[in-house]
């Protein structure tokens, strides 16, 4: 199984934040998964930093990602398109990138945001 993490999944997970499901912990950490973290989350949790709304350290970040064998997935010209093509049920475009890369890419898109099940997309709620 494949999954591509939500932004706030992939903050919670590094904090060992009790709102991640200990199932869906489990598969996070499930070597034989793979789990993608798009640049999309890390860019948004940048900006997010910048004006005040999160704090985290940029280098305990990227050390979770290589601890937990994280792939990060880039933004195509194919992604970009297809986030662009998508009905506007949510408008923030960080999650409208996000549905747009689990769609193309064939993963299970791992979140708590109610509003991306009107998507054609696999959701595992966590």
């Amino acid at each position: 199984m494949s999954y591509l993490l939500d932004t706030h999944i992939l903050l919670w997970w590094v904090e060992d934040d009790p709102r991640v499901r200990a199932d869906t912990r489990e598969k996070i950490a499930d070597p034989s998964h793979e789990v993608v973290v798009s640049v999309t989350s890390l860019w948004e949790a940048a900006i997010k930093r910048a004006v005040g709304k999160l704090r985290f350290e940029t280098t305990t970040l990227l050390d979770a990602l290589s601890r937990g064998g994280m792939r990060v997935l880039p933004i195509t010209a194919e992604h970009a398109l297809a986030a662009g093509d998508l009905p506007r049920h949510h408008d923030d475009p960080f999650d409208r990138m996000l549905v747009a890369q689990a769609r193309a890419e064939g993963l299970t898109l791992i979140s708590r945001d109610a509003r991306l099940r009107s998507y054609d997309v696999v959701i595992l709620e966590a």
